[in-house]
């Protein structure tokens, strides 16, 4: 057995940096294009998980520039993905907000992302079928672990 308090060495970090890219990009290739871009997905995606922002901190929580944010705030907005309301903690600003037919938009996009990853698992055996998913629960942790989890910074 393992032992599970040593330090894991700078070649078990690497290749783990370097998995956590090759599955960046499986993702998107498990994904097919949609009408919006990664990062518009990932803006709703996170107001989905975290609840309403201010455009600036979802501009910064994406890594996009504020003139950006607001042009694909804008563009879902008319198309009804996401709406302003007021900032209950400032009545001179507002928030981003997912709606419901965005939460539609992005269901659809994690339903066609879960049929690619059940047709990849299952050209697994089924020990390497349940080590995936037993790893998804650490998995989720380093995620959690990582600082500016959420777009409202708190």
């Amino acid at each position: 057995m393992q032992n599970m308090t040593r330090t894991p060495e700078p070649e078990e970090i690497s290749d783990v940096a370097g998995l956590l890219e090759e599955l960046f990009r499986l993702s998107r290739r498990l994904t097919p294009p949609g009408n919006y871009s990664l990062t518009v997905y990932s803006a709703l995606a996170s107001l989905k998980r975290h609840g309403d922002a201010r455009l600036t901190a979802l501009a910064a929580h994406e890594g996009v520039s504020q003139p950006s944010m607001t042009q694909a705030v804008g563009r879902l907005k008319r198309e009804g993905l996401v709406q302003q309301v007021p900032d209950p903690s400032d009545g001179r600003a507002v928030l981003i907000s997912i709606t419901d037919t965005g939460l539609a938009a992005l269901a659809a996009r994690s339903q066609r992302r879960s049929e690619g990853v059940a047709e990849l698992l299952a050209a697994l055996d089924a020990t390497d079928q349940h080590s995936i998913i037993a790893a998804t629960g650490a998995l989720r942790r380093l995620i959690d672990a990582a600082p500016d989890q959420r777009p409202d910074g708190k």
